[in-house]
């Protein structure tokens, strides 16, 4: 018998309390990653023949959501560097999906606007997001949604937390 058989004949599978993982909720945690699977599929096929990907469905969506967002305060909601956001936020702007409009009050600041091509395809994404979690929720009881609502902000770190609130209105 050659080394690497020994050691796979002496191989003996770890139970979850050796692992020290008896506690990981791994059955969740597949659900979550399907779930987001699933869930941006839809996006990603309308975004990709035009060159697209997450990064610009998430700045779009924020811009959208939150008419005269600055660059600083988009930079803040992402989490992600300037760098980043700068390359996707030029494609944006330059394909006329993204204004950039210059601060009332400071000239320095950016504000950010969805021109009505990039309100278009904003909601265009949305649509099938939002009716894979009315169909998700249709399978569910009355509280359902307030439950999900509620598990999905505990989800979020307790600083965004107190910044979410309550969303803008629904209307896009």
């Amino acid at each position: 018998m050659t080394e690497r058989q020994n050691e796979e004949a002496a191989y003996v599978p770890e139970t979850p309390d050796k692992q020290g993982v008896a506690d990981i909720d791994f059955r969740l945690i597949e659900l979550l990653f399907f779930a987001y699977r699933d869930f941006t599929s839809d996006p990603d096929a309308i975004l990709g023949p035009i060159g697209f990907g997450r990064a610009h469905h998430r700045v779009l969506h924020f811009v959208n959501r939150r008419p005269g967002l600055t660059v600083a305060e988009l930079l803040d909601v992402l989490k992600i560097t300037k760098q980043s956001l700068a390359r996707v936020l030029k494609q944006l702007i330059d394909t006329g999906y993204i204004v950039q409009v210059t601060g009332p009050t400071d000239r320095r600041q950016r504000q950010l606007h969805a021109t009505e091509k990039g309100k278009e395809l904003s909601l265009a994404l949305a649509r099938p997001q939002s009716r894979r979690i009315r169909d998700a929720l249709a399978n569910g009881g009355a509280g359902d949604r307030a439950a999900v609502e509620r598990f999905l902000k505990a989800m979020v770190n307790p600083e965004l937390r107190r910044q979410i609130g309550n969303p803008p209105d629904a209307e896009g």
